[in-house]
């Protein structure tokens, strides 16, 4: 997977409200599905496993079975990946912006 669609991919799985949950709840700790199931009980078993399937497919978690448990374990590598890409240049760029302007405005008048 080239490195771009490996963003959209990331980007794609962020969009949707229902994965960050997912997304921090397994940031305290890992869980079984089962456990998802039970904190997202305002969805059905399917399509929480659906979710897990968008998120495990832009590698934001890594899953491992045990016995008949499916454990889901957060992996924020490529979520780092996305944040040194794109957000921490646009926000380097957004504060040279502002140190530029408040010397603007800190300047004496002409």
């Amino acid at each position: 997977m080239s490195i771009d669609s490996n963003d959209d991919a990331v980007f794609k799985a962020l969009a949707n409200g229902l994965r960050r949950q997912m997304l921090d709840a397994l940031k305290a700790a890992p869980q079984t599905t089962g456990m998802l199931c039970e904190q997202f009980s305002q969805i059905d078993r399917c399509t929480v496993m659906q979710h897990l399937r968008v998120l495990e497919d832009a590698n934001l978690i890594l899953a491992h079975r045990e016995g008949r448990e499916r454990w889901n374990h957060l992996n924020a590598l490529p979520i780092q990946a996305i944040h040194d890409r794109w957000i921490s240049q646009y926000a380097d760029h957004a504060m040279s912006v502002l140190t530029a302007l408040h010397q603007r405005l800190e300047s004496p008048p002409k």
